[in-house]
């Protein structure tokens, strides 16, 4: 039986797939097998013995302990791509209040409710006020064209803009489904010459924390409109207050409200909104849970932010998943041991992502527990499991 603790409400639509008889699902579990998560931050939480997996039902991963989850072989997942038509709908709605004053004309009209009869000619008189420009034939620059990224060009097309993008690291899946009308920038500085409004879709790392600062906005066009669905760290706060005091930027659209943001009239803060719909979350979880069972049942890795995707169909009566650092001579050293033992191989996968590798090998018969412990002995082995596909 898998205990499953869970750290926030998970939706119901992903726990059901969960089957009843080989889980238990709880959000007390000390020591669970593995976690689903969402927001709640884990650096200070301990981690038992048994825990393998942590499911992230999102895309950001910052609020795990990535690195020390690694080195302890417990592979974390997320789910790229179940909350992006639900991010990409926002950010829509962002490039439309960044333009056309929408939130500030609507607390206008607001505060002069007590004015009766006065209303309709007031409208008229102060609408000017309130104007902006048109989407169609403006140019939106895409810094990251991931899942969420591709869907708000291809969008950003259909509203008849012209779209550059910059990712030196598309995939093949995403180019495969960006529209062939989106222009390709050869590098981020060009991008942000050219561009009305600039969309980030990138993630948090060391390399891009503060991606766009002063001597970035002192490049773009006088007036460019910022929005910043993907994360807070994206954009140094202090250098786009600075930006907009200048004239440089004109509104700044953020997912990420910040206390040096909200006194800013041209800071437009929306509460963390991007993936608060309901079906991203059921998207989210359907796709975290998956994931966790395929795991632990089948011992393949999907979506990891940390570790290689490796699967494989099992072919024998014995499954072997082991992962080790990614130094020479370490396959042969696994094989070695089940080979001493009269072990046969009946299939075998290795795989690697920087300073990790991934076996998974199917084996005939039966491996005793004095294997199990050899093959933990040897050097450079983090993590072992043996899975039974009949109970699966």
């Amino acid at each position: 039986m898998y205990k499953i603790q869970t750290l926030n409400k998970i939706a119901t639509k992903g726990l059901d797939i969960f089957p009843r008889d080989k889980y238990e699902i709880a959000s007390e579990f000390s020591n669970p097998d593995a976690i689903l998560v969402r927001s709640a931050k884990m650096h200070d939480m301990p981690m038992g013995d048994r825990l393998l997996a942590i499911a992230r039902a999102g895309a950001g991963t910052n609020n795990i302990p990535v690195e020390k989850c690694t080195e302890r072989g417990i592979v974390v997942f997320n789910t790229p791509g179940a909350n992006a038509n639900s991010v990409k709908e926002l950010v829509i709605a962002g490039l439309l209040i960044s333009s056309r004053k929408i939130i500030r004309s609507i607390e206008w009209v607001r505060s002069i409710a007590d004015r009766g009869d006065e209303i309709p000619a007031l409208v008229e008189k102060e609408k000017s006020k309130f104007a902006g420009p048109e989407l169609k034939g403006k140019t939106l620059g895409i810094i990251g064209l991931g899942a969420i990224g591709v869907m708000v060009a291809n969008a950003a097309i259909a509203l008849e803009m012209d779209v550059v993008g910059y990712d030196p690291y598309i995939s093949v899946e995403a180019a495969w489904g960006l529209s062939s009308k989106v222009r390709r920038a050869g590098t981020l500085e060009k991008l942000i010459r050219e561009a009305d409004y600039i969309s980030l879709h990138v993630p948090l790392t060391d390399d891009t924390r503060g991606l766009l600062n002063y001597e970035k906005f002192k490049l773009m066009k006088k007036g460019v409109k910022i929005l910043n669905f993907a994360r807070g760290g994206l954009v140094n706060n202090q250098d786009i207050l600075k930006a907009i005091e200048e004239g440089l930027v004109d509104r700044y659209v953020t997912d990420f409200p910040d206390e040096t943001l909200l006194k800013c009239e041209q800071v437009i803060p929306i509460p963390h909104l991007g993936a608060s719909t309901p079906e991203a979350e059921e998207n989210c979880a359907v796709m975290a849970v998956k994931q966790l069972r395929d795991f632990l049942e089948k011992g393949n890795i999907r979506n990891s932010v940390n570790f290689p995707n490796c699967e494989m169909d099992i072919s024998g009566n014995t499954r072997l998943v082991i992962a080790n650092k990614n130094i020479p001579d370490m396959v042969r050293k696994i094989t070695a041991v089940l080979g001493e033992s009269n072990i046969n191989i009946s299939d075998m996968l290795n795989k690697h992502r920087n300073s990790i590798a991934y076996n998974i090998i199917d084996v005939d018969g039966d491996i005793p527990d004095t294997l199990m412990h050899r093959l933990r002995q040897i050097e450079g082995v983090i993590m072992v499991r043996c899975i039974k596909p009949e109970n699966n």
